[in-house]
């Protein structure tokens, strides 16, 4: 638990360096450590999310099941950010996603019910939860424009210039998923930029 902590506090700095030790304190002692192994689930779609989850070590995907029972990544969350899906969690709606760890993961967990005490002890929080929101909101963005905008090529290009730690992490079905293409097109375009 104390090296996770270490991991929240360093990552806490980098994002909001204007939070005090004593604010970091406060917000380290409402943390919750919990171990997860690979496949378990953190978040099962169809319940409310009672706690986000900061990760300290580890690798979570976030998918959902499409009407034909396929599993629909839409997300990898890894060391140092949150398994979450926010707009329920804040909402206290039940999640449309699941979410599970594809690694071992640790990960430091805070209830709704904490978050809304600590906003009240700190504003520095609530700057601090303001910008992880802002990341959130501009990488769900992102990923909507890609499907708008970018060929499946482009998005696979733009997931190894933007993920290139992710990609040997990961399955090929996974990023398939999530580039939204088949595997016989990525085994394409993978053909196609290795002979470029």
């Amino acid at each position: 638990m104390e090296v996770a902590t270490e991991i929240f506090i360093a990552s806490a700095r980098t994002i909001c360096p204007k939070l005090s030790t004593d604010e970091l304190s406060l917000f380290a002692s409402k943390l919750v450590f919990q171990e997860l192994k690979k496949k378990e689930i953190f978040l099962q779609a169809g319940k409310v999310q009672n706690a986000i989850g900061f990760i300290a070590a580890g690798l979570v995907r976030s998918f959902y099941i499409d009407d034909n029972g396929n599993e629909i990544t839409v997300g990898f969350y890894k060391e140092g950010d949150y398994a979450t899906h926010y707009p329920a969690f804040i909402t206290r709606q039940k999640s449309r996603y699941t979410i599970q760890c594809l690694e071992p993961t640790q990960m430091l967990c805070l209830t709704y019910e904490d978050q809304q005490w600590i906003y009240q002890q700190s504003g520095g929080f609530e700057r601090y939860s303001r910008l992880i929101v802002e990341e959130i909101l501009k990488r769900q963005q992102a990923r909507i424009e890609s499907f708008i905008f970018e060929t499946a090529e482009q998005r696979y290009l733009n997931f190894i210039k933007n993920h290139a730690g992710l990609f040997n992490r990961i399955s090929l079905s996974h990023l398939c998923s999530f580039l939204g293409i088949e595997r016989q097109s990525l085994t394409r375009i993978r053909q196609k930029l290795s002979h470029q």
